[in-house]
């Protein structure tokens, strides 16, 4: 191993181990951080995108559509898969290991006296080297929620919330309503502001939070752009948009019947910051078919992999499932972390396959990782078919000698760590 390598994992060692590195939530660590580095995300133009489930695809199809327009394009998401460098993209390229290992190396220490997280110090190395490679604009994904969320300090040409479910309740709110509220907390004054399609409950509390913090208007990317004869293959999801009198039938490489939705958020983000972001519909479908987002119902062979960590996200895999004609029996490789609520994902995800193997992902923080032991005994408490397999790469690589299709889901960690197993390389 070469000492420029060992040099990045120790450096990354050293920032992970920042991981929950304070409770005080709120954004003044993040903007005295940034104040260091000469306010980098003041000299960015971005969009901006929160939301429970969806927001990975909507940024994927923001990021392809504003690179066909000839610009040179900064992609910021989380958590990664593979390597961390993945949260950082321009063009289609990572942020190189010397510039995170030189950034840590000047910056870690004052970071450690600010007490910043790892987070807060990932989303600054993120904008700081957007600046640092001259991007035209630049795609962020929100980490978690959107109010006191650490991407919260830009002023972006147009935001998003692409859905609303029950998910990291212990920092959210236990509610839709509550849930909405916080990551609405991103929509700003003069920003323009869609939404996906959301509840009535969560929909009222995304208007009454806008409204308060004089947001003139939120555009319903639904209403905007209407979607319709939605139908799913192997190879993406086709679907018809209508706008301004206009229909298209457009075709992403994005599988899943919400991917029809997805694309209209982005269209809607487009459209509402006007010229020289907007696209037309014939622009849009010939960009569609190259997005790119792994993990996200990816299929490799027998493999159906995709990130589903909350029980709506699970929803939308079973419904997935359900509609491609995959071959069987099913199998489905399935690692959950333990403060997700991995009991109505299990019934859920039992609906469309035929044996669950249940498993620990090898980079599940320990503090974090379920029992598989209390799982296997939910399984035959409810009669869901299901088995422990210790080994994670044994559960992998031998699941597809008894499965025609082998579903991996649960958890970023379980695809990633999958997707390793298989000798796939980081984006």
């Amino acid at each position: 191993m070469d000492s420029g390598l060992t040099t990045y994992r120790q450096a990354l060692d050293a920032l992970f181990a920042r991981t929950g590195a304070t409770s005080k939530f709120g954004l003044q660590r993040t903007l005295d951080f940034l104040q260091l580095l000469g306010n980098p995300h003041e000299r960015l133009k971005t969009f901006h995108v929160a939301g429970t489930n969806g927001k990975g695809s909507v940024v994927a199809t923001l990021y392809a559509l504003l690179r066909s327009k000839g610009l040179r394009t900064g992609r910021y998401m989380s958590p990664h898969l593979i390597d961390f460098r993945e949260r950082i993209v321009v063009d289609d390229t990572m942020v190189d290991e010397k510039y995170v290992v030189d950034f840590l190396a000047k910056w870690s220490q004052r970071a450690e006296e600010m007490g910043a997280t790892f987070f807060e110090i990932t989303t600054a190395m993120a904008f700081d080297y957007f600046v640092h490679s001259n991007v035209d604009v630049a795609v962020i994904e929100t980490g978690l929620g959107g109010r006191l969320d650490s991407t919260n300090v830009i002023t972006p040409v147009a935001s998003a919330i692409t859905s609303i479910a029950i998910d990291h309740t212990e920092f959210l709110g236990n509610t839709e309503t509550e849930i909405a509220r916080e990551k609405a907390g991103i929509f700003k004054p003069g920003v323009p502001s869609v939404i996906g399609e959301l509840s009535t409950d969560a929909r009222i509390a995304v208007y009454q939070t806008a409204a308060k913090a004089g947001v003139a208007a939120v555009i319903d990317a639904t209403r905007l752009y209407r979607t319709s004869g939605i139908f799913v293959r192997r190879t993406g999801t086709w679907f018809t948009v209508e706008h301004a009198g206009e229909s298209v039938q457009m075709h992403t490489s994005l599988i899943g019947t919400a991917q029809a939705r997805n694309a209209a958020v982005a269209l809607a983000v487009l459209r509402s910051a006007q010229a020289p972001w907007s696209v037309s519909l014939e622009e849009a479908s010939k960009v569609l078919p190259e997005v790119r987002l792994p993990g996200r119902c990816q299929i490799l062979g027998k493999y159906l992999l995709d990130v589903a960590h909350n029980p709506d996200g699970m929803r939308s895999l079973v419904g997935t499932i359900l509609q491609l004609d995959l071959e069987k029996p099913i199998v489905a490789i399935l690692g959950i972390l333990s403060d997700k609520d991995w009991r109505q994902m299990m019934g859920v995800l039992s609906q469309a396959v035929d044996e669950i193997v249940l498993v620990t992902p090898p980079t599940a923080p320990a503090s974090r990782a379920w029992k598989v032991e209390e799982a296997a005994q939910y399984a035959r408490d409810n009669k869901i078919n299901a088995r422990i397999e210790r080994n994670f790469a044994t559960a992998v690589t031998s699941a597809p000698a008894a499965a025609g299709t082998v579903a991996i889901t649960g958890s970023f960690h379980t695809v990633g760590d999958a997707l390793e197993v298989l000798g796939e390389k980081a984006i």
